[in-house]
């Protein structure tokens, strides 16, 4: 069994918000399994779903960004699933729009959601897919606010088209250890 979380926020606001963009991610690739993630459990809106005759979780956390280790520790410990088969799908500020970055283990990092969700497992072991926003480019623009905007049109463009398909390599590797 599989646990793929994507982190963001709730609410209408944070619709298509660059910090939102493992929620966006998710609803790309549960479109293409035909699946809604809108079951509430654990904090989370979910989906369950079988990939390759394995069961397959998608979850969007509740909890607000820098709680999101309340939601996944729910999680984990609901299905009885390892560290090593979560998945944390978010958004990363230190590396440049669109670069997708797996990693096994490391810390959380400048991203409060990921450094929450270490604490809360108490473990740095957990496989994470960052995207790259490249805010650190924008120093005139204060980072919370950066992350709270919208994306422009093309960017979504671009996510979909470009940057999404390249995640997707990434999230089928880790569906295949």
């Amino acid at each position: 069994m599989k646990l793929i979380v994507g982190l963001g926020n709730p609410g209408k606001e944070y619709d298509s918000t660059r910090h939102n963009i493992g929620w966006l991610f998710l609803d790309y690739i549960a479109s293409k399994y035909n699946v809604s993630i809108s079951k509430s459990s654990n904090d989370s809106l979910v989906a369950e779903l079988k990939i390759n005759n394995e069961k397959v979780i998608f979850a969007k956390p509740l909890t607000y960004m820098n709680l999101s280790g309340n939601a996944v520790s729910k999680l984990k410990k609901w299905y009885k699933i390892d560290n090593n088969d979560i998945l944390i799908v978010f958004d990363d500020i230190d590396i440049p729009f669109g670069t997708i970055r797996y990693r096994e283990k490391g810390s959380g990092g400048t991203h409060n959601g990921m450094k929450n969700i270490v604490q809360m497992l108490s473990s740095e072991n957990i496989p994470r897919l960052r995207i790259g926003l490249g805010g650190l480019k924008h120093e005139k623009q204060d980072m919370i606010d950066f992350v709270l905007q919208k994306f422009k049109k093309d960017e979504l463009e671009k996510l979909n088209t470009e940057i999404f398909p390249q995640a997707e390599i990434k999230f089928e590797e880790f569906l295949d250890n």
